[in-house]
C-alpha cells in the first residue's frame, strides 16, 4: 500500500485488486477530511464570537458617542426642550419595542437552528434506510446472479 502524507494525516492510496478495500479507503479518506473541517470549526465560531462582541461595543460606543456630542451641544446653546416627558416616554416605548422584537428573532433564530437540527436527524435516518434498501437490492440481484451463474443438472 502507498501512503502519502499530508498535513496532520496520511491519506492512504487504493491498492490494486480488492475494490472492497478500495471503498473502504475511500471512505477513511473522506472521513479524515471532514475531520479535519471540524477541527477548524471552534476557531471558526471563537472568532465570529469575537466579532459580535466588538460589534457590538463599537455600536454601544458610536451611541454613547453621539449622545454626549449632542447633549454637549445642547447644553451649550441653552436650547429649551418642550416635549422632553413625552419624548422621554416615546424614547422608553421604542426601546421596549425593540427589545420585543429581538426578544421575538432570538426565539425564531434558535427554533430555527433547532429545526435546521431535527431535519439534519431526519437525514441521517433517511440515509440509514437508503444504504440498508441498497444493501438488500445488491443481495438480492447478487442471489439472483448466482443462480444464473450455477451449472444445470443433468
Amino acid at each position: 500500500m502507498v501512503e502519502s502524507k499530508s498535513k496532520n494525516d496520511t491519506i492512504t492510496a487504493p491498492p490494486t485488486g480488492n475494490i472492497s478495500k478500495l471503498y473502504d479507503i475511500v471512505d477513511e479518506n473522506f472521513v479524515k477530511s471532514i475531520d479535519e473541517v471540524a477541527k477548524v470549526q471552534p476557531r471558526y465560531v471563537q472568532a465570529i464570537h469575537n466579532l459580535i462582541l466588538n460589534y457590538i461595543h463599537t455600536v454601544k460606543y458610536v451611541i454613547h458617542s453621539s449622545i454626549l456630542a449632542q447633549k454637549q451641544l445642547a447644553s451649550i446653546w441653552n436650547v429649551p426642550i418642550v416635549y422632553t416627558e413625552q419624548f422621554g416616554k416615546r424614547s422608553q416605548e421604542l426601546g421596549e419595542n425593540t427589545m420585543s422584537v429581538i426578544d421575538v428573532n432570538n426565539d425564531i433564530a434558535v427554533k430555527s437552528l433547532d429545526a435546521i437540527a431535527e431535519n439534519l436527524k431526519v437525514f441521517h435516518r433517511a440515509i440509514d434506510s437508503f444504504a440498508e434498501y441498497t444493501t438488500n437490492a445488491c443481495q438480492a440481484w447478487n442471489s439472483f446472479y448466482a443462480v444464473q451463474r450455477r451449472p444445470l443438472k443433468q
